[in-house]
C-alpha cells in the first residue's frame, strides 16, 4: 500500500484513509459518522503538525500540487472542520440542532 501523504508526515498517515476527503460535504459526513474519541485522536495527532504542514504547503505551487500534498490539505481540511467539535461541543454534532443541515455551494480548491 502507498503512502497518501508527503514522506515526513508520514505519522500522519494513519488517519490519511479516513479523513483526505476532497469535499466538504465528504468530511462533514466522517464528522458526523465520528465518535468523539475518534475524532479527538485525529485532532491530537494533526494539530501538533499544522504548521510545519501548511509550511510544507505555502512552499508548493498551489494550482500544481502533488497529489500527497493535495492529501496532507484535504487532511487539514477535516481538522478544521472536527476543531470546534472537540474543542467546544465535545459532540460530533451541533448542539440543539435537531436535524437541520446546510449545504456549501462553493468549496476550496483544490
Amino acid at each position: 500500500m502507498s503512502a497518501l501523504l508527503p514522506e515526513r508526515f508520514a505519522d500522519l498517515e494513519p488517519f490519511a484513509a479516513k479523513w483526505c476527503l476532497p469535499t466538504e460535504h465528504e468530511r462533514y459526513g466522517m464528522r458526523l459518522a465520528s465518535t468523539t474519541e475518534e475524532m479527538q485522536a485525529f485532532y491530537d495527532a494533526v494539530v501538533p503538525r499544522a504548521e510545519e504542514a501548511m509550511a510544507h504547503l505555502e512552499g508548493l505551487a498551489f494550482d500544481a500540487l502533488p497529489e500527497d500534498a493535495t492529501n496532507l490539505l484535504h487532511l487539514l481540511y477535516s481538522m478544521v472542520q472536527v476543531s470546534f467539535p472537540v474543542e467546544v461541543w465535545r459532540q460530533p454534532r451541533v448542539p440543539d440542532s435537531g436535524s437541520s443541515s446546510f449545504d456549501c455551494l462553493v468549496e476550496p480548491v483544490p
